[in-house]
């Protein structure tokens, strides 16, 4: 599927976008031509690119042959056109991954979410409608937090799924799909770190809910759904995991085990929901399963296609329905060595 082609992936060196980068080079879906790394941190992409060339320092060699590798990297900025449209000159396949996501932070700067969030996806598509570029396919990467938004990430983030899904209709060269997943485990700022905290720490273990659920999905799983996306997916449909869910109560319990640590609810934070949702009431009337996935059609009408016999969804997607029992809470975080008896490994980290 990725033999020969030319990769791009804005954002690359996030926790994203490094596990997408490993799976790309790991040969599993073709050898691609080339893999850039789009991003404007300077610091990360140096770190990214000594852990792939094995080495401990920078040298001269690592950089002026890093152009010569498959595994190129590049600085630049989704907010800066000019430096998109020169980046996705020559690609087949981009992966937009580069994103403000942290919800605090575009409460406080919601101009800037929206000049990331929603301006680096529209000068994706002006980039390659304005210079007419040979991309094949573009891949938006959103979230959960789009479902219904309550805070600015999520409103921004739902705003991008309609520019991308729009772009088929302005560049019609181009296929527009989106993968949406939830909070990944282990994830640096993710619920299980934090508690692992607490509990090397004495407790307590503090829960804003104590009727919060959460979808639990792995980055491998993530990138699993991006992959689907772009290999099936069609003009504006977007992809949606289909994964567990558990209260945070009993993720809680399972990580606490016979330990004498107490937890505590300290109340739902500003932005913050009781239940996950990746696909809305609304939007069930117009998804499909595919798979081991949903597909959530598009609403445009120039971009639908007969799904003759296709069973649509009946009520919205949520971490409340479906959830594993206690018990199979605990299996589950056992299977994925995320128990605090094995030293957690964030998926962040996980470059090699």
């Amino acid at each position: 599927m990725l033999t020969g082609k030319r990769i791009v992936i804005t954002g690359g060196t996030g926790s994203l976008g490094s596990v997408l980068v490993r799976r790309l080079l790991s040969g599993s879906l073709g050898t691609p031509a080339q893999i850039t790394v789009f991003s404007r941190d300077e610091a990360k992409q140096h770190h990214m690119r000594l852990a792939y060339t094995r080495v401990e320092t920078a040298t001269d060699e690592v950089i002026y042959h890093n152009f010569e590798r498959m595994l190129r990297f590049r600085i630049g900025d989704v907010r800066d056109l000019a430096s998109v449209a020169a980046v996705l000159r020559d690609a087949d396949i981009v992966f937009n991954a580069a994103a403000l996501k942290q919800v605090p932070t575009c409460e406080y700067f919601p101009t800037e979410a929206v000049r990331t969030n929603i301006g680096g996806a529209e000068n994706i598509v002006r980039a390659i409608r304005d210079h007419k570029l040979d991309v094949e396919t573009v891949v938006g990467i959103s979230t959960d937090k789009a479902v219904k938004p309550v805070n600015v990430m999520g409103m921004t983030k739902a705003i991008q799924e309609r520019v991308f899904i729009e772009a088929n209709l302005e560049c019609p060269g181009t296929r527009f799909v989106c993968a949406r997943y939830g909070n990944v485990l282990a994830s640096r700022g993710s619920v299980i770190p934090l508690f692992h905290h607490q509990i090397r720490n004495g407790g307590p273990v503090t829960i804003t809910d104590s009727e919060m659920t959460r979808f639990l999905l792995s980055l491998e799983e993530a990138v699993d759904t991006i992959l689907a996306a772009l290999a099936h997916g069609e003009p504006g449909e977007t992809y949606i995991p289909r994964v567990p869910s558990a209260r945070v109560v009993d993720i809680a319990d399972a990580l606490i085990g016979e330990r004498p640590i107490e937890t505590v609810v300290t109340g739902i934070r500003p932005g913050e929901k009781v239940h996950e949702i990746l696909v809305s009431e609304e939007e069930s009337h117009q998804t499909i399963a595919r798979g081991d996935y949903y597909v959530i059609l598009p609403r445009l009408p120039e971009l639908r296609r007969a799904h003759d016999g296709a069973v649509m969804l009946e009520r919205e997607y949520s971490s409340r329905d479906d959830l594993m029992s206690g018990e199979t809470v605990t299996s589950f975080l056992t299977s994925h060595k995320l128990l605090p008896d094995h030293e957690l490994v964030l998926e962040e980290d996980m470059l090699a």
